[in-house]
């Protein structure tokens, strides 16, 4: 029995993370290193960077790849040269044997979708949006590969349409690791070596975009930091790729604002 310890709703006091749990009818990733979900058959297809796609993988080193799995559990710079498209909310050495759950369901629930239709055109008003389906992934309490610590990360990626504008949120809820031990980081504190990796690769050699702290120290931070000026979410139209017209991130005191 896969415990819900953690599992949130979004009716918690200042949880940026939608609802997820077995009692929303999420399936789980297996409990293996470096593993994967099966193939998800998406019911609406999704168009990320201008193409469409039909199956996407959630993976448990914290990345949503589109036709292919991806089990490497240390990030590399994007853009990347191998023609692999996926989106990468924490991508890092997940070892969910040592802790934590990932989740995932395909919904059309219309409390969710109600919510995610807010929230969107509330962050980009000029383009109204009634979403219609999301995919929404949870890494909940997941530990870092080596770990010899309790320190779990949680956070979240959300897919949504209209059928005509294409979305990804990015929530961030509990970060306190950022690397495994196969990476170089520190067993007891999942620090150093080399980090995670928050973004986005097109596939095509050419367009991608890095969340800012990228693959360094400072994406310990990621839960201060945003694009809408919502702390620990990071929202992007992507089957074009556009990102909110906002003030850049700006580095202070080692920490993006």
């Amino acid at each position: 029995m896969v415990e819900e310890i953690g599992a949130k709703t979004s009716s918690e006091k200042g949880s940026l993370l939608y609802p997820y749990g077995l009692h929303q009818g999420d399936k789980t990733n297996p409990k293996l290193d470096d593993g994967t979900s099966e193939a998800i058959a998406l019911s609406v297809p999704f168009t990320f960077y201008g193409k469409t796609y039909q199956t996407v993988f959630v993976n448990n080193n914290g990345v949503i790849s589109f036709d292919e799995p991806v089990r490497q559990y240390t990030p590399d710079p994007f853009p990347l040269a191998d023609g692999r498209p996926f989106v990468t909310p924490f991508w890092a050495d997940v070892d969910n044997v040592l802790g934590g759950d990932i989740f995932y369901r395909q919904s059309t629930d219309p409390a969710l979708l109600e919510d995610i239709s807010q929230h969107m055109t509330q962050y980009f008003p000029d383009s109204p949006f009634t979403a219609t389906w999301a995919l929404v992934a949870t890494w909940d309490h997941v530990a870092y590969y080596g770990s010899t610590s309790e320190k779990g990360n949680t956070f979240q990626a959300v897919l949504t349409t209209d059928s005509k504008m294409f979305y990804i949120i990015l929530n961030y809820w509990d970060i306190q690791w950022t690397t495994g031990a196969a990476s170089d980081g520190d067993a007891e504190t999942g620090l150093g070596g080399t980090p995670a990796h928050a973004g986005f690769n097109s596939g095509d050699d050419t367009n991608f975009y890095n969340i800012p702290g990228s693959q360094t120290d400072a994406i310990i931070n990621i839960t201060t930091t945003s694009n809408i000026k919502v702390p620990g979410r990071w929202v992007f139209r992507v089957d074009d790729f556009q990102a909110p017209d906002v003030d850049p991130p700006q580095l202070d005191n080692n920490c993006w604002l």
